[in-house]
């Protein structure tokens, strides 16, 4: 009877056995183990070509542990972001950027840090509706905008020389005509609704804020017709005045509509 109880007690502990040997075997397997940090940093560039960001951002962790202290761990830092940025995750993205500019203030990288930055925030707010849309940057929020046009501007003033300065110079010029753009965008919306006040705000900010830009010719025509709307003379006057200075061949002077041209997206 002993003998039996025995027997019972070693077969299940038998049984336990082959249970946690059989767990032990199934557990993952780490196949860059015996990699080079060369071979993953390689590995995960191949990954980021074929598109597959979720594997390049796997391997380029990897490689910021293993490589720590070194220059490629600070590259794999700054491909990790750009592999988030590409597979649509903006947050990640910039907290990783966040991260290597708290981390590395004085690295080689640093340029190409803060141009990433300006680019994450670029095209933050463009996806596949807006396309549908074909809405342009005028026409949403603006938070996105300005932090970019800060990124870009800290790279052309800190370094004037750098392969990425043209570019960011570029994109901080359809940036503040973008600006210019949404308070006209606004202004318009109010005046159609007959908020002529609103509209005149509006207006004003980019006159006043954004006077070199496209969009001061039809924000001047806004303030027109606003200060018409509302019984104001004299102001309507001197509005038509600074447009036809400035101006002089605009169709807004002769009651016509200015052509749209294409949003800016299209340009890239």
């Amino acid at each position: 009877m002993r003998r039996a109880k025995l027997s019972v007690v070693f077969a299940a502990l038998a049984a336990s056995l082959v249970v946690l040997l059989g767990g032990c075997s199934s557990a993952p397997v780490d196949v860059t183990a015996g990699w080079s940090p060369s071979k993953i940093y390689a590995g995960a560039k191949d990954e980021v070509a074929a598109g597959a960001y979720d594997k390049a951002i796997v391997l380029f962790e990897k490689l910021e542990g293993r490589a720590a202290g070194t220059p490629l761990a600070q590259q794999a830092q700054l491909d990790k972001a750009y592999a988030h940025y590409k597979s649509g995750e903006q947050a990640q993205a910039l907290a990783t950027i966040e991260r290597f500019l708290k981390l590395h203030p004085a690295s080689p990288a640093l340029d190409y840090a803060l141009y990433l930055k300006g680019i994450v925030n670029f095209n933050d707010d463009l996806g596949l509706f807006s396309n549908i849309a074909q809405q342009d940057l005028s026409e949403r929020d603006q938070k996105a905008a300005k932090e970019s046009f800060e990124s870009f501007k800290d790279l052309v003033t800190r370094f004037p020389q750098s392969r990425y300065s043209p570019d960011a110079s570029q994109r901080m010029a359809y940036i503040v005509n973008s600006l210019a753009d949404y308070e006209v965008h606004v202004a318009r919306y109010y005046f159609a609704r007959g908020a002529y006040v609103a509209a005149l705000n509006r207006a004003q900010v980019a006159v006043v804020n954004h006077p070199n830009t496209p969009s001061v010719e039809e924000a001047l025509m806004i303030l027109i017709k606003s200060y018409d709307a509302l019984g104001m003379v004299q102001l309507r006057d001197d509005a038509r005045r600074v447009l036809a200075k400035n101006f002089p061949q605009s169709p807004y002077l002769t009651g016509g509509v200015k052509a749209k041209t294409d949003p800016w997206w299209k340009v890239w």
